[in-house]
Order: structure tokens, then sequence, then C-alpha cells
């Protein structure tokens, strides 16, 4: 440390002060800072913990600040330390260990604890908070040993905790003392329409319940109600609330009411102690949700720098969640009284809903469900208390997304916003921020901006309002940056081109290259692929299908490895098989003397380093088909045992699992494509990472969309619920035609649902029936024209030779 820089003590290592921090570190270098954080990682997005919870992120995932950067950035931090008190006559803070650091001035930022509610029972084992990454760990291992929880609170963190366990397989119900979920954020009919859709999604839900006692001996074994009903469970959640972890303030003497008193500056009671987020109390109010942190750690950054700066003057309260998947949205007063003037709107088909409230003419809440694009105009106008008129009307309640004009009022939305209005709330990331980067560092698309300034890292729900920055600050800039090719040959998009082979009637790859005036006369590696696999989609009967332009696994029908051997996979409907077909696979395997026989992710198994001239051999002798682990095609359909063993069961998923893939084999698509059947909601076939995964429930199926295991992990979207095993091959069909008439080749299904809307996909596929019949029809023609490729190289000697035989 350099002897002529103060030095900056930050009593705890989450959001709100690591923010401070990093605004500090932008202003000024004349710090010398310290961090002690109680828990034992570098600081983390605590919203994301429930995508921890489900899986669909890692602890990795959600670090903000690795170790590193407190490296690159002298800061020394105590990992797995609380401070116990701040001695202000020695200007030393204490740690409960007995250690002490000097200080010139401290931050305090110690958040929030859960809210245990004082009942009988609440210390029995299976009873936890849902707060910190340990919580996370203690629920995803309660899963795998019990079967049914309860959660306390119908609040954010407990709708959270309750999607996050129902994902790892439990039943779930959530108990609230209100009648309304979230009666914090939304309005009665929000509510209703939120609690509605986690219905469907399998939470349970007891409304207006108070729990009195937690039953059980040791551990816990069910909730008493003071109306005298009970709930059986054996893990219970508590997230009824939380509050300020005011204990080192009240420890070190320093005033405190609900939490830390500060002022308009974040300054406490004590000289050059200062607190910041959810600890703090400014004005006789708390706050829970993260933009508020953001903007108090702008003030106290610039203040602490002797920048100047408008002092902090309170927030209005805006909320904009995802919530298993749902939007909602809601800011200022948002329950209706006799001085409001109400405007609402609600769309059961789209199954969204919009309420504005005004007093005296002026916009002071609003409340959204399902489409919140609107919130960022919105939260801007409940702030400024505008005026409302015909052409906000008309913006808002009309959705302002018809033609060049709605375009036009979104940008000139963004325009007015301030610079230090926070755009992405999971980051703390301003408009200013995000305009500096593109106008500073040149950047010119949403990847760039993230990885500039975090802005869309997280939940990714500013994405919209990301873009409409860009747009505004390159202006005509923005089309070209966005328009590109499907590679350097051409600057037509993949519609273009699609829409140029139907109109023209073109049939080859080289006559496309020439027609639409390739740049490269011969192609390229990535733009033949896609030409071939657009040019087999469009008319699948008429197409030959081209070697030349596949990738060699597809040429050659199997996996190559690095050492220039290759893996054969025969086909496992379902990941099932007999007694008979595993003793082929083990004598082939004797005989030509395969290297590794490996157990798949997808049931099946991996004969791995086979020479590429025994190829045919080893098929001929198998007597399987192709399991098309190489091509961008359906690879399994993974399954549990469902009704016919496990006692769980609801539904039959191997037979199912069998029929779709059976179905389904051999077909092309834009991107290798994966499946999965559960039996039952406890997810043993993991059918939340598939592209189409279906779950099985006492009243018939759920299909989820959009699942993605791989480098870009993604859950898959709730679509639809069906009753019959007819409805549901036909909405597969019709969503798996859907999706290889508009994917982009080589784009996953997870990239392709984000980038569609999940609205656009349902309104074609379950909401038109005459579209979703006629995407039934051209599947099932493209079916028609399928073979199973080993099947076809053994039939033609030539293509035997040509292919494998010339070693």
């Amino acid at each position: 440390m350099k002897a002529d820089r103060e030095k900056l003590v930050v009593i705890g290592n989450g959001m709100a002060g690591i923010s401070t921090v990093e605004q500090i570190l932008k202003l000024s270098g004349s710090y010398d800072i310290t961090v002690f954080g109680s828990e034992p990682h570098p600081n983390y997005n605590r919203i994301m913990l429930s995508y921890v919870l489900d899986g669909s992120k890692t602890i990795e995932d959600i670090i903000l600040n690795d170790l590193t950067w407190y490296e690159e950035h002298g800061i020394k931090l105590y990992t797995d330390t609380t401070v116990a008190r701040i001695d202000s006559m020695a200007k030393q803070v204490i740690t409960e260990d007995g250690a002490s650091v000097p200080y010139d001035k401290v931050i305090i930022a110690t958040g929030s604890n859960p809210l245990m509610l004082p009942v009988p029972g609440c210390d029995k084992q299976g009873v936890v908070g849902f707060r910190k990454i340990e919580d996370c760990s203690n629920m995803m291992e309660a899963a795998k040993r019990y079967g049914k929880a309860a959660v306390i609170g119908g609040g954010l963190l407990g709708l959270e905790a309750a999607k996050g366990l129902v994902s790892l397989g439990m039943d779930v119900t959530v108990v609230h003392l209100m009648e309304d979920l979230m009666e914090r954020q939304l309005d009665h009919q929000a509510a209703s329409m939120l609690k509605a859709e986690l219905e469907r999604q399998g939470i349970r839900f007891a409304m207006g319940k108070q729990t009195e006692e937690l039953l059980g001996q040791e551990r816990v074994e069910g909730l008493r109600f003071t109306d005298g009903t009970e709930l059986s469970c054996d893990f219970v959640v508590m997230a009824a609330g939380i509050k300020p972890n005011i204990g080192v303030a009240k420890a070190s003497g320093i005033a405190v009411h609900k939490g830390i008193i500060v002022d308009d500056y974040m300054r406490t009671s004590m000289h050059h102690v200062y607190a910041v987020g959810e600890c703090t109390e400014h004005r006789g109010v708390c706050y829970g949700l993260v933009a508020p942190l953001f903007e108090q750690g702008n003030v106290l950054a610039k203040h602490v720098c002797g920048v100047h700066t408008q002092p902090y003057e309170g927030s209005v309260v805006s909320t904009k969640l995802k919530i298993s998947g749902v939007d909602v949205f809601s800011a200022g007063e948002f329950i209706e009284g006799p001085a409001h003037t109400v405007i609402a709107s609600q769309n059961d088909w789209k199954r969204t809903y919009k309420k504005i409230l005004l007093r005296d003419g002026k916009i002071t809440g609003a409340v959204l469900f399902g489409d919140v694009s609107e919130a960022a105009p919105l939260q801007k106008m409940v702030k400024e208390h505008t005026e409302m008129t015909d052409e906000i009307y008309g913006e808002v309640m009309g959705g302002g997304h018809c033609g060049s004009g709605g375009a036009a009022r979104k940008v000139l939305s963004v325009e007015s916003m301030a610079g230090e209005e926070i755009v992405c709330g999971c980051n703390g990331v301003t408009k200013q921020m995000i305009v500096d980067a593109i106008t500073e560092q040149g950047l010119k698309t949403v990847d760039e901006i993230k990885a500039s300034t975090g802005a869309t890292r997280s939940c990714g729900g500013c994405k919209p309002v990301v873009e409409q920055i860009l747009q505004y600050v390159l202006g005509d800039e923005f089309q070209t940056a966005a328009k590109q090719g499907i590679c350097g040959c051409t600057s037509l998009s993949r519609d273009e081109i699609v829409a140029e082979i139907r109109a023209k009637g073109l049939k080859t790859t080289r006559e496309v290259m020439h027609v639409l005036g390739w740049s490269q006369p011969e192609g390229c590696s990535k733009c033949r692929p896609a030409l071939n696999y657009y040019l087999g989609m469009i008319d699948p009967a008429e197409h030959e299908d081209e070697k030349a332009s596949r990738f060699v696994n597809e040429r050659l029908h199997a996996n190559i490895q690095k050492d220039g051997t290759y893996t054969v996979v025969p086909r496992m409907y379902g990941g099932v098989t007999t007694p008979e077909d595993l003793k082929r696979i083990a004598d082939v395997s004797l005989k030509y003397d395969v290297k590794v026989v490996k157990v798949t992710g997808g049931q099946r198994l991996d004969l791995i380093g086979v020479k590429k001239e025994d190829l045919p051999k080893i098929w001929e002798e198998l007597d399987m088909p192709s399991g098309y682990a190489y091509a961008k095609s359906l690879r399994t359909v993974k399954t549990c045992v469902g009704s016919q063993f496990c006692r769980f069961g609801t539904q039959d998923s191997m037979a199912m699992g069998a029929l779709l893939e059976r179905k389904f084999e051999r077909l092309d698509f834009p991107a290798k494509f994966k499946m999965a059947v559960n039996g039952c909601p406890r997810n043993c076939a993991e059918s939340c990472t598939k592209d189409i995964g279906i779950v099985g429930n006492d009243g018939g199926w759920e299909i989820f969309i959009g699942g993605n295991g791989g480098i870009k992990p993604r859950i898959a979207d709730s679509f639809c619920k069906i009753k019959t095993d007819l409805e549901l091959i036909d909405i597969c069909s019709a969503l798996i035609q859907f999706y290889r008439e508009t994917g982009k080749y080589l784009e996953r299904t997870s990239e392709w649902v984000e980038r569609m809307g999940l609205e656009t996909i349902r309104s074609a596929v379950l909401d038109n029936e005459t579209q979703r019949k006629e995407l039934i029809e051209r599947v099932e023609f493209a079916l028609l024209q399928v073979e199973d490729p080993w099947k076809k190289v053994l039939e033609q000697p030539g293509t035997r030779r040509m292919l494998y035989e010339q070693v």
C-alpha cells in the first residue's frame, strides 16, 4: 500500500459494495481498498441464485468479479471473514476473530438477512433460508433425498426458490400469508395471472395461510396453519422476506432503526463511515431491490472521490423481473384508490396485461405482465409524473409496435432517458455507460456491449433497450452493423436467401451462388453446408444431397476423432436396447479392436476408435440403424423409466420417447437436435435442457422448448400443456417443421427461441390451426424422403469404395 493513499475499508463483498468500489476506481486512484466478505466467494450476482438452483448456471457463471479482478486493482480481499465492529477512536475495523485493519473511510455494505419466522419448530433439520450460495447447495442436496417441499413466502425469493425446486423434481407448495403473490409489486390482476402461469408449471399454492408451527421430531415433517389445517412436507424454505443486516453498525454505536440511518450522501452518524444498499435506511425507507443500491452507490462513489454530485433523494421503486420465464414490471403506485384514474387492458390470448394509474392526470404508477417492452419509458414517466396525453396513450396502450412509426417512438423513448438511468439492473449499467462504450470504443453489437459493460450478461431482460440505444447512437450505421450475410461470400441474410431460392426455383448450391452473386464463386465452408440444408428443406423430394457440401462427419456418417479414427453410435430408441443388440455390439467391438465403448449422455453406446475402412463392415454386422451422432439431425430422445416401472411415473415416457425417435430420426435440422421425455416432473431425463423437452403429469403432457446444456446453457421455456398423445405428436411435428423452416443454419433452438420470441412460435404452432396442419403436412412429406445412411452406403458399392476403401 502506498503511504500517500487514503485507506478505504468496505465491509461487505456483495453487489452494493463492489458496485460502489467499481465506480470509485473509475473516478479516483487515491484509495488503498480492503474488502471483507462473510462468504467464501468473490463478488457474485445474488439475483441469479435461482439459476444456480435450477442447474442452468454454475457458481462460476454468476461471479461478477473474480479473484483476478481484485488482484489487478490492488484490492485486498478477505473472504469468509465477518467484521464485528468499527472502532472510531482507533480508526480500525475489527473482525470477529480479533484481527484489525486501519481505515480513513469505511463503507458498510452488509446487505440483508433472510427473515426466519420465529415459530415453534423453525430450528428443525430441513429448514433453510434462501439468500446465498450455501442455501442453494443445501436445497440441491435436499432435492436428491426428499420429495416434498414447502416454500414459505410468495414474494420474489419464494417464487424463485419454488421454481428451482420444481426443476429439481420436488413437489412444491408455496405458502403465502396474503391472497395475492408479490403483493408489494403487483396488483390483484397481475398476481392472479402470475399464479395461474406458475400453476401450469407445476407449482402448488396455499394462499392466505399463516404458519403456526413446523411439525416433526428432529426433522421437519409438515406445517400447521393458524386455521388448523396442515401441509405435509419434508423440506421447508423460509422466504418470507428480508431484513437489513445492521449488526456491525449496531455494535459500533452507529444510529440504526430498521436499517442503518444515512443522509442524502450515504453518511452514517459516525464520522467517515458510510453505508450503501439493503442495509441502509434513507428517509425512513429500506430498499430491497437492486436498482436503488446502484443509484446510492453512484452518489456515494462521487462523494468520497470529491466529484460534484446531486444528493440521493430516494428512488422511485420499480421492479422488472422474469419469474420462472414470466416477465413482470411495476413502478410507483400500482394499487388503485379513489383518487386514481385507471387505464388498463388485458389480452388473455397473449397472456398480457397493462395498467397505468393517473393522479390528477399525471402518470404515477404502472403494471405490466407478459410483455414488458414498454417498461423503460413507463418507468421514466412515473418518475417524472408525466402528464398523460393522447400520444402517450396510443404509444403505450396501443403497443407502439406497428410499422416504422412504432420503431421511431421506441428510439425516441430511449433518447429521452437520462444518462444516469439504469438500463441493466442486474449489473448496474446506466444508459451513459453504454453510450460511452459505443462512442469511445466503437462498439456496434449487443455482444460487444455485453463484453465491455456487463449489460445483458445476466438475465438478458435489458437486451431490447440496449439494442434501442445502439440504434439511437449509431443511426443509419446501426442497420449496416446489424445486417450481416450468412458468410463473407454474400451480404444476403438467411431469410433473403431462402426467399430467393423459392422465388427463382433454384436447385443447387452452385446455382444459388451464381444467380445471387456470390463474391467467391465456389463459396466457403460456412455457406455451402447452409445452402445445401436450405435447398433440402425447401424441396425435400427433388433436392439431391450434395456430399461435397457436407462436413466430413456427415459425409462419412461417423464422428472423426483427433487420432484419425471414427466413432460409431448405433440408434437405441428412447435409450432402450435388448440383450441381442448388446451382444452384437460386444462382438463387433472385439472383432474390430474398438478402443473404448462408452455410455453417452443420450443413453446410447459410443464405439470409439474404429478405422475408416472398417466402418461399413461394422455397420453391416451390427445391423442397427445409424444413431446420427455426427449429424445436424435428431441425436437422441432421452427417457426415464416412466410409469412402466417408476413409483412416481404418471406417463409412459419410454414408449413415447421411442415413438418420437422412430418418427423423426434421419430428418435434417438447422443444427443438432435433442429431445427428452419424463414420466413425471422429477426431471430424471433432464427435459429442461433439451431442444424439445416433454414432461408427463397426471393430466397429460407439458412441452418445453429451447433448452441447451452445451457451451451456452439455457433452461427450456414452457410452451404448452396438452392432454393426449396424438396432440403431443402433432405439436412436436409442427414445432420441428417451424424450426426447420425459420432457423438459421447451425442455430440451436436455444438461440432460435430467443431470436424468434416465444409468442411468435406459439402463434404459428398453437394458435393458428390451419398453419399447424400445413406444418405437419410438410414435415410428414419430408419424412417420406429420408433413409438410413449406413444401409444406403452398404447398398452402393461405388460409394463404399470411393469413401471408405481408398485409404
